[in-house]
């Protein structure tokens, strides 16, 4: 089965420099039908204004990874981590057992647009740990595996059994996936838009919870961008 989550009806907050939209519960926005979907917790959508950022505070026991769409994104954290995430990058923080960081647009002029994503972790007081990685042309055509719980073909290594797989497809092109048994996914559409095989159509900021499948297929209705998680 599979359920899609409309980007309109996700939760909204502009503070004025910040525009974000909450797929799950987070913040103010409370919805008890949308708390998380298996280990998969925030699903936020950010748009921050030039200059903006988010000064620092702290986290603990999260496995966050944030992936930028367009523009810079500036990071600095108490683990000595720190860079300039651009688009065809992604970055990954494991709070732990507490880490104090602070995120920012790097740019005065140009708006940064980015999911942040936090997975819950497999046993909490993990060492805080900083990592980012360039997928580039990997995503090309194909899904590009950035994140898994082992480490394989490169990715990065998170405290989770979930692999997370990002793709940027051009008009017409189908992509999909088979799931182990016992598995699960959650499709995010980042840009473009995909229809699915029996029809459904899912637009940029839609998701859709995957249930009892043993694959999921999808088709680019434009050039688009893509993340799929599959989920213990």
């Amino acid at each position: 089965m599979i359920t899609i989550r409309k980007g309109v009806d996700r939760g909204q907050a502009n503070h004025g420099w910040l525009d974000a939209r909450h797929t799950f519960s987070f913040a103010n926005y409370h919805h008890p039908e949308h708390m998380n979907f298996r280990a998969l917790r925030v699903m936020n959508e950010d748009r921050i204004n030039p200059g903006a950022g988010f000064p620092p505070h702290s986290h603990q026991d999260m496995e966050i990874i944030t992936y930028v769409l367009e523009g810079e994104l500036a990071h600095k954290d108490s683990t000595g981590g720190g860079g300039t995430i651009t688009p065809g990058m992604v970055q990954y923080m494991s709070a732990g057992t507490g880490v104090t960081h602070s995120e920012f647009n790097a740019s005065d002029e140009n708006m940064l647009h980015l999911y942040q994503i936090w997975l819950l972790p497999d046993a909490a007081g993990h060492t805080p740990h900083y990592e980012e990685r360039r997928i580039g042309s990997a995503r090309d055509g194909g899904l590009a595996l950035v994140a898994s719980g082992d480490g394989r073909e490169g990715s990065i290594k998170i405290h989770q059994a979930a692999d997370l797989y990002a793709s940027v497809i051009k008009q017409g092109e189908t992509l999909s996936h088979k799931f182990a048994p016992g598995r699960y996914g959650w499709l995010q559409v980042a840009k473009g838009g995909v229809e699915l095989p029996e029809g459904s159509i899912m637009q940029a900021g839609d998701g859709a919870k995957i249930e009892g499948q043993e694959a999921v297929s999808f088709k680019a209705l434009a050039d688009s961008e893509i993340l799929l998680f599959d989920l213990a």
